[in-house]
């Protein structure tokens, strides 16, 4: 018969016994061997741990065994071996570890025997194959984690290139103070807004949610920042317009998403506020919700308008609106994600209560913030970004403005 790879040792003083049991077994093609008592078999622990073992020993001598075993972390039953028929011996050799009982002379009933040795080396395949997926899979959580800890690096590192991306906050601008709140749902934001002057008397303010979220989301708003300093360098030198026109703006956005073959649009709104025209001309890349206009002791309204999403199609077109700003006025731009954390079910709801928040007074960041609890919501569903551009000119700024 072919040698086996199983190992059994045979702990038994009676050398007839331990003879006849190591034969038989080794006729099966068990790899054998045999000590007189546990003391002398002690060193074979040290470094080649038996697959079973057939012992002959006292319960408190079984017990220390099934001690040692343990400590060893592997898994070797013991076959408790004894001239007693008495059930309350088998009994207490069991309570003391074996996991089963056989009766001397052990190869006399050579069935028996045979379906106790199939039974336990059953269970020891079946241990070992769960140590070794355990093992695996210890390893997959280690590669696992020390994945995570990577990507989340990774993601504190983009995150920190993100906000130096924004612009800063509460600036002044041509008679307009603008300032900016983003919260990111992850590490990294799909939301992305700006705001600058492109002449003396025009600011361009502008807001984007880039469809989906995470690294691929967080790198267009990379391509929307490189892209709005290339538009002020290219009219700095004279040799391209068209930021002066928000539908050419979101025309530039729209031809390099598309030639990133990223699979990724954005909805945009942009605006062009005129300080000497006391107006504001704007472009809808399908952005909601539309941002909030008010006028001092005057109407508060969403402002009107619509328009395809920027990064989908080919050669889209956009409309461009104007209104006039002729009272000091706040414009207040949000996100879709502001829409997330108001507690209204429907979404008519929900664009009521945002208005009517703006209309009461809070318009400013601080104010929206701390009404709808943004510095307490740990987990956001959405992204959050929120600009708010308020009119501090007076009337001899205007006039001399104009």
């Amino acid at each position: 018969m072919t040698s086996r790879t199983e190992r059994i040792l045979i702990i038994d003083a009676d050398v007839k016994a331990r003879t006849d049991l190591a034969r038989y077994l080794e006729a099966r093609g068990f790899y054998v061997t045999g000590y007189p008592d546990l003391a002398s078999a002690r060193a074979l622990f040290d470094d080649n741990i038996p697959d079973v073992i057939f012992a002959d020993l006292s319960p408190e001598a079984i017990r220390d065994l099934a001690g040692r075993l343990e400590e060893a972390e592997t898994f070797t039953p013991i076959v408790a071996c004894s001239t007693s028929e008495s059930s309350a011996d088998v009994v207490s050799m069991l309570r003391a570890g074996a996991a089963d009982f056989v009766l001397k002379p052990c190869n006399d009933d050579k069935g028996a025997l045979d379906d106790v040795i199939g039974k336990l080396f059953d269970r020891v395949r079946v241990n070992r194959l769960n140590q070794l997926y355990r093992h695996e899979l210890e390893e997959a959580n280690r590669d696992l984690r020390d994945g995570i800890a990577e990507l989340r690096a990774d993601q504190r590192a983009g995150r920190k290139v993100q906000l130096r991306m924004l612009p800063e906050r509460e600036q002044v601008m041509s008679g307009l103070h603008i300032d900016h709140l983003i919260k990111p749902s992850l590490y990294l934001s799909g939301d992305f807004l700006d705001y600058f002057r492109i002449s003396d008397d025009k600011v361009l303010v502008y807001i984007a949610d880039v469809s989906g979220h995470g690294a691929s989301s967080a790198f267009v708003t990379v391509l929307l920042k490189n892209l709005t300093n290339r538009l002020q360098r290219n009219l700095r030198r004279g040799s391209s317009d068209d930021i002066l026109f928000p539908e050419r703006f979101l025309q530039r956005i729209n031809s390099e998403l598309l030639d990133t073959g990223l699979g990724k649009h954005v909805t945009v709104f942009v605006g062009i506020i005129s300080v000497s025209d006391r107006s504001l001309r704007y472009a809808v890349g399908a952005h909601f919700p539309m941002p909030i206009l008010s006028f001092e002791g005057g109407e508060t309204a969403f402002l009107e308008g619509s328009g395809l999403p920027v990064g989908l199609f080919e050669a889209p077109e956009w409309e461009v609106y104007e209104v006039p700003l002729d009272k000091p006025f706040h414009l207040t731009l949000f996100s879709d994600g502001i829409l997330e954390v108001i507690r209204e079910k429907s979404l008519d709801e929900k664009e009521r209560t945002l208005l009517e928040l703006v209309s009461g007074g809070r318009h400013t960041i601080a104010a929206l913030s701390d009404a709808l609890g943004l510095e307490e919501i740990t987990e956001l569903p959405d992204d959050i970004a929120i600009v708010s551009v308020t009119d501090t000119m007076d009337e001899s700024d205007n006039t001399s403005s104009k």
